[in-house]
């Protein structure tokens, strides 16, 4: 398939950075904790950033964050989170780099109940992608229900920098909602 000459969504085409993210992982179901882990803390990142940014360290946060094994993260000390207020490869905002602390350890205490993350996660689409008909990326919602139910609930469970509109785009990262525009070449291909 030639790459170069297909149709994409319109936020995807300023830079080889977002076309390789689009083309590869957003909107793709992915069912991996690890990565929904991953995604939940960039998403949670991004908050008053653009997305680009938040790309741009997305590595940094892979080495900051320890891959983002969840077990690491939950052990992280005083020590380390200070250090990480210092790393100018990832967003020095304390509250974020809490939450991280805090979402990692969350994510532990449901698998100590028996839960897995991603079937946590999952169950609020009933564990498929739910396909919205986009034909102008304009037309996406900041929020709707599912994302409102996502983040009450992940708020009641502990987890931090989780509102509805960082749930929403979570949701889109991980395909839980299908939002590629109806022309793009990946509407059809991921799901």
């Amino acid at each position: 398939m030639e790459l170069d000459n297909l149709t994409r969504c319109s936020w995807c085409t300023s830079h080889p950075l977002y076309i390789k993210y689009h083309d590869e992982e957003w909107g793709h179901p992915n069912y991996d904790d690890r990565f929904l882990f991953e995604m939940l803390t960039l998403e949670g990142a991004q908050a008053g950033l653009s997305w680009f940014t938040i790309l741009a360290k997305r590595e940094n946060y892979k080495k900051a964050f320890n891959n983002f094994d969840a077990e690491i993260v939950a052990e992280y000390e005083e020590e380390i989170i200070q250090q990480l207020m210092q790393n100018p490869g990832i967003v020095r905002n304390q509250l974020k780099i809490r939450s991280t602390v805090n979402n990692a350890k969350q994510i532990l205490r449901l698998q100590n109940d028996g839960v897995n993350f991603s079937n946590y996660i999952w169950q609020f689409t009933e564990g498929k992608p739910i396909h919205h008909h986009i034909k102008n990326f304009k037309e996406i919602p900041a929020n709707n229900s599912l994302s409102d139910k996502m983040s009450k609930d992940l708020k009641a469970k502990g987890f931090k920098f989780v509102g509805t509109t960082i749930c929403y785009a979570f949701m889109q990262a991980v395909g839980m909602f299908n939002d590629h525009i109806e022309t793009c070449w990946k509407y059809n291909n991921d799901h």
